[in-house]
């Protein structure tokens, strides 16, 4: 039985851990080759060693997704190792949470760089190989369909209390994905979002710890849900839980598959029921 993205390269941002882990499996398990980013090296190296002894095919690429010749290194380790670019995830991310009062501009302007121009580069960078490959292909009469999906939240869709930069990015990655669909139709390129509600992972899993912090960029970042916040969340949802980052790969891949190609600029809320 032959798998779904077999001979298709992959791009995935923040792949190194969580969600972005999960996703760079799962289109891996599907026979994509996949380019594997993370801001520190092990946990990116330790996910392409996953795949590798799967019997796929994995290569990293470290560093900062807001660094502004990143888009251009990632890119090119796609061509470089396996001289394409099929698909296009645009995951990497992180909150850095505060009511309007009291956000600094680094904090907006953090937001805004990693989930917002951070996506936009990537694609610039990957343009000029997607509209010279559907050319060539239109020529041969060999169409082939790619696809970017980019990650957005619930708080880009409906707004959240103290996310005021993180709510204006993911709405923005929405506005970006929808224009994009436009854009890049013609070359046969289907660009779609998915907003994911709480997916339970190492910056939302529940602590009792006021303090608890990781490291990004030289940055001291919370993380973290007090757990009784969390278990009024998790009440909220009709499924009555959190999604696993298995799941939320899941609605990531639907995007990547030949059923969707004829679906585009749109926004999937991967949230277990609650809007």
């Amino acid at each position: 039985m032959s798998r779904k993205l077999e001979g298709k390269v992959a791009l995935v941002s923040g792949s190194g851990r969580g969600i972005g882990r999960e996703i760079a499996l799962k289109l891996a398990s599907e026979g994509a080759r996949v380019v594997i980013n993370d801001l520190d090296e092990a946990p990116a190296l330790d996910t392409v060693q996953t795949i590798q002894s799967r019997g796929g095919q994995a290569v990293a690429c470290v560093g900062s997704v807001a660094a502004a010749d990143f888009g251009e290194r990632f890119v090119e380790t796609a061509l470089k190792h396996y001289g394409g670019l099929d698909i296009i995830v645009n995951n990497a991310g992180y909150t850095w949470d505060n009511v309007v009062q009291k956000m600094s501009d680094e904090q907006w302007e953090a937001m805004l760089a990693v989930h917002l121009t951070a996506p936009f580069r990537i694609l610039r960078a990957a343009s000029n190989f997607i509209r010279e490959a559907a050319k060539r292909e239109a020529e041969a009469g060999t169409p082939v369909y790619r696809k970017v999906v980019n990650i957005s939240s619930t708080s880009g869709v409906y707004g959240n209390a103290g996310q005021a930069n993180y709510a204006a990015a993911k709405a923005g990655i929405n506005g970006l994905t929808k224009a994009l669909a436009k854009e890049w139709g013609r070359y046969k390129v289907n660009v779609n979002s998915v907003a994911f509600g709480l997916i339970m992972t190492r910056l939302t899993e529940a602590s009792a710890e006021a303090d608890t912090k990781i490291d990004i960029a030289g940055q001291k970042i919370k993380v973290g849900v007090n757990p009784q916040i969390l278990k009024n969340a998790e009440a909220l949802i009709p499924l009555g839980r959190g999604g696993t980052p298995e799941e939320a790969a899941g609605a990531v891949y639907m995007f990547c598959i030949p059923e969707s190609n004829y679906v585009s600029g749109q926004v999937l809320v991967c949230g277990g029921g609650r809007p």
